[in-house]
């Protein structure tokens, strides 16, 4: 099969004209098929001089083509030949494509391509798909309409045609008018539509199905060969209703200040930078994580759980976002490695998914039963029951903050306390305990971790359930002619990572401890005899092997106050858009701030810009600071 030019498959969709000179461009697939569509799309965006800033491609799909598939395409088809340097990061991010949203990034992040699995495609794919569309929250500029072969084709013949075949007699109206009645939510005035090929008999049902949801086909499409595609653009008659609750997007990046150095806000002003926004960062510690993010080293891995809840799918969002950070930004086995983590499960309760066992399964690019030898590298028996986190790792927050604080656009000021914040005629206004002007701004986003609840209780609005989490951490140098420590991280009760460089020679690090309700990051004696008796239960060998240090007083201690809510999950998004508005919070990372930082700073730019989402729109919600009923 050979597959048609880029410019070929794009004929009919106005592009690559149509997106000149944009900041963005918004592409919906309703079913991604073999991946022609995106390789095309990407293609044709390289070659473009006048490309948009930020090219977004959002494609359902019930079953994903194979990663060898798109790589061999793009090895033989001359139209994709601007790919080639990229194939090997295609095949590695096409990894783990269980059910659910994954952003895949592209091109330094300015590609991003968000695949929107389908939770069950073997029973009833098409309704699987519209429950997909149902989490959706952008409106698309381009919207390509698929013919379900495109999507049901096997996935043994390689790339499907161009053109669709011929429907058996009966099936002729095989498309999916329940798709089509999902668009118009997704669509704004004059968003362009294009179909897969389509058979005379189908043209004429699907046309009229297309102008009941305010489609109107384009002369273009009424001269047609015997199997072509429709063109249409979306001009209803009526005025499209847009949610209550909507963000009105913003149209033109200007300035804003962000309130807080650590993870949150420097992941923040990275992806409200990389759109385009001047952005002044606050924060009252001399350097830039000067907090919690200032950890030596932790950890970035998956939640995982029998039933796969919205805690561990939002965990892998952020394990891919920030692994993808730290490869384009840091040093490879300096600041951050994908090590793997084995996680010992000492209270035996956190079960993988049933269907992750399967060899065939996705799940198992994430996470599967830990194999005997990497039990044994860890000095654990090798009946215990543990987890190989394959897609896992350790970083440096603090390598991480200053080098996404570094990028252009974004203007660091240490030694900067805000004490309140002030609402002015154009936007906000940050000011110390005098009340001089620190920073002014049309946007303002809170990322000071715990002193956010009070910066806003002082504004009058809703208090958000932030509650302070002190954590202590002990190191130490790993000792001359001891026995090995475990090659790669392990957690379950607390973490350690070994062999990481700490003032010049290798190290080992563990923790944390939690005390809730404290918000000084005080250094407690006992909290080293806490951590090593959390030592002493999740790796017994290594506790034996490090003991001397804790013994004789030679181990480090390093304290920080975190903060977190009581679902345990991130604070994200506009404070209150009717009484503040311009007013945004990122906030509440708890113990995840290093998994979840970067997708959360994502996600406030991609809310506040009118972009596709990383996550469904209902776990988007979930982190609205909103979420909370108002105590009257």
């Amino acid at each position: 099969m050979t597959m048609d030019s880029a410019h070929g498959l794009l004929r009919g969709t106005g592009l690559p004209a149509a997106w000149a000179d944009q900041r963005q461009w918004r592409v919906l697939e309703t079913a991604l098929g073999d991946g022609r569509h995106f390789l095309a799309l990407w293609a044709a965006w390289l070659q473009d001089p006048n490309r948009p800033a930020l090219l977004h491609h959002v494609a359902l799909t019930a079953q994903p083509p194979d990663a060898a598939l798109l790589v061999e395409a793009i090895a033989r088809e001359p139209s994709l030949a601007p790919l080639r340097p990229d194939a090997d990061t295609l095949r590695e991010a096409w990894q783990g494509l269980l059910p659910g949203f994954h952003r895949l990034n592209f091109a330094g992040d300015r590609v991003q391509l968000t695949l929107c699995v389908a939770p069950n495609p073997h029973a009833g794919p098409r309704n699987d798909l519209r429950d997909q569309l149902r989490e959706l929250a952008f409106e698309a500029d381009t919207v390509w309409f698929n013919h379900p072969t495109a999507e049901t084709a096997a996935p043994d013949r390689g790339l499907t045609p161009a053109v669709a075949p011929v429907e058996p007699p009966g099936q002729e109206a095989a498309f999916d008018t329940g798709l089509i009645k999902a668009l118009p939510s997704l669509c704004h005035r004059g968003t362009h539509l294009a179909t897969s090929p389509v058979t005379a008999t189908v043209r004429e049902a699907l046309r009229a199905a297309l102008r009941t949801c305010g489609f109107e086909p384009t002369p273009a499409a009424e001269e047609t060969e015997a199997v072509a595609g429709l063109q249409a653009l979306f001009t209803p008659r009526w005025t499209p209703r847009k949610a209550a609750n909507a963000i009105i997007p913003v149209k033109v990046p200007g300035h804003c200040f962000v309130i807080g150095g650590g993870l949150a806000g420097a992941a923040t002003a990275f992806s409200l930078a990389r759109r385009g926004w001047q952005v002044t960062v606050l924060d009252r510690g001399a350097e830039p994580a000067a907090g919690a993010s200032g950890l030596p080293a932790g950890l970035v891995a998956p939640h995982v759980s029998a039933d796969d809840r919205a805690l561990s799918r939002l965990t892998r969002s952020g394990v891919r976002a920030t692994l993808d950070r730290a490869r384009a930004l840091l040093r490879e086995g300096m600041d951050w490695q994908r090590s793997g983590v084995l996680e010992h499960r000492v209270k035996d309760s956190r079960d993988l998914p049933p269907d992750w066992l399967d060899s065939e399964s996705p799940g198992q690019a994430w996470s599967r039963p830990a194999t005997p030898d990497q039990l044994a590298q860890a000095g654990l028996p090798t009946d215990r029951p543990a987890h190989w986190h394959a897609r896992a790792g350790w970083v440096r927050p603090a390598a991480l903050v200053r080098a996404m604080l570094a990028q252009p656009g974004i203007t660091w000021h240490g030694g900067q306390a805000v004490a309140r914040l002030e609402r002015t005629a154009t936007g906000w206004r940050a000011l110390d305990a005098q009340g001089a002007t620190l920073a002014q701004a049309e946007l303002a986003v809170v990322a000071a971790g715990y002193d956010t609840r009070a910066l806003l209780e002082d504004l009058g609005a809703p208090t958000l359930p932030i509650n302070a989490l002190r954590g202590q951490i002990a190191w130490a140098p790993v000792p001359d002619g001891a026995a090995p420590l475990p090659p790669f991280p392990v957690n379950g009760s607390g973490s350690l990572i070994s062999g990481l460089g700490l003032e010049g020679q290798p190290a080992w690090i563990f923790g944390s401890t939690f005390e809730r309700g404290c918000a000084e990051a005080l250094l407690r004696p006992e909290d080293t005899q806490a951590n090593f008796d959390k030592l002493a239960t999740l790796l017994p060998a290594t506790a034996e092997t490090l003991r001397p240090q804790f013994d004789a007083g030679q181990t480090r201690a390093w304290a920080a106050v975190r903060c977190t809510t009581p679902e345990r999950v991130p604070i994200v998004g506009p404070v209150d858009p009717d009484a503040l508005p311009g007013l945004w919070a990122c906030t509440a990372m708890g113990a995840r701030g290093i998994t979840l930082g970067v997708l959360c700073g994502e996600l406030l730019a991609a809310q506040l810009h009118g972009e596709p989402l990383a996550v469904p729109v209902k776990q988007a919600r979930a982190l609205s600071p909103q979420r909370w009923p108002r105590v009257a």
